[in-house]
């Protein structure tokens, strides 16, 4: 059974934001299988990624930790949900 999360990404566009967050994920052994990005009005980069955590040992609280890290380092703002928050939201 897959263990998915979306990562959700803000903030001012510049060199290396989608390679440092690759890479955590690539450490921890974690498929992206979804991507989307955009850079809105020149300047302030978005994305989206669809991540599958089924073949990783590390918990979402120690990933939003290592995201938090690199969220401080690039100066943008990612976030960490598990993927049945969305699918709950919608049930409603």
């Amino acid at each position: 059974m897959k263990k998915r999360a979306v990562i959700l990404v803000l903030g001012e566009d510049k060199v290396g934001i989608v390679y440092n967050i690759a890479k955590v994920l690539y450490e921890n052994n974690i498929n992206i299988e979804d991507i989307t990005q955009k850079v809105l009005d020149t300047k302030i980069f978005t994305m989206t990624m669809l991540v599958d955590m089924s073949k990783s040992e590390i918990s979402m609280s120690d990933l939003r930790r290592e995201l938090e890290n690199v969220s401080r380092q690039i100066d943008v703002r990612i976030d960490l949900h598990h993927e049945d928050l969305f699918y709950s939201m919608h049930r409603i």
